[in-house]
């Protein structure tokens, strides 16, 4: 299995001189293609900053990232912008749907920005939709929808130009434990299938059973530890 994502002896410090600091410590991780990685930690350990350096948000102070075996942390900007729309798929805490939209253009709205509406995208937001159970849906505006219903839509809006890792930010924070665990399974299901890679920041330790690997991080260091290992500790 090749590596879809790699962080090579990554470090961040924020600030300068005495006021300097280090948020990251020489952080080393590969995710495979069918791999979903969690990453768990208390409050104040580096997750953001860890999860906005894996998807370009963020610059590294050190240290080097490889994105489907291209180095991407020397990347001018403006092709930067064009590799996080193409190649990572963000899912953020709060769904972060735009409230105008029905659930279809929220999906569409992705390769529109990447200019690739065409029928091929149409059909593969239908496609998505049906997949994730939301094809009754799709006229329907965010307010009309349950929390469940909405994080499920921004893991279809994720996948929607196909991207290499998608990256999830506490996505069953605002969600209870039923709802919560069928959304993460939609996200190991469609790494699967896909063959593609994912990380998921939680603090949910009940979902992470069905993460193929779980790291733990802390002061700004990593540290792998077994699934089984992590939910009981």
């Amino acid at each position: 299995m090749s590596d879809k994502l790699v962080l090579d002896n990554i470090s961040k410090v924020f600030g300068d001189g005495d006021t300097s600091v280090k948020v990251l410590d020489r952080v080393s991780l590969q995710v495979k293609a069918g791999e979903f990685v969690a990453v768990v930690g208390p409050s104040g350990s580096g997750k953001s900053t860890f999860l906005s350096i894996a998807g370009a948000l963020l610059s590294p102070t050190s240290g080097r990232i490889f994105l489907d075996n291209k180095e991407i942390n020397k990347i001018p900007e403006q092709k930067m912008n064009r590799i996080r729309l193409e190649k990572i798929g963000f899912v953020f805490q709060s769904a972060n749907l735009i409230p105008y939209l029905t659930v279809q253009d929220q999906l569409l709205l992705i390769p529109k920005l990447a200019g690739k509406r065409n029928k091929n995208a149409e059909k593969r937001a239908d496609d998505l939709l049906k997949r994730l159970g939301l094809d009754h849906r799709r006229s329907h505006y965010p307010e009309s929808l349950s929390g469940g219903e909405r994080q499920r839509v921004a893991i279809a809006r994720a996948w929607m130009n196909d991207p290499e890792i998608i990256l999830a930010d506490e996505p069953t924070a605002s969600l209870d434990s039923e709802r919560g665990r069928a959304v993460v399974q939609m996200l190991a299901d469609e790494v699967k299938l896909r063959d593609k890679a994912a990380i998921m920041v939680t603090h949910d330790k009940r979902m992470l059973d069905l993460c193929d690997r779980v790291v733990y991080i802390e002061d700004g260091q990593l540290s792998e530890q077994p699934v089984n290992e992590t939910k009981t500790s």
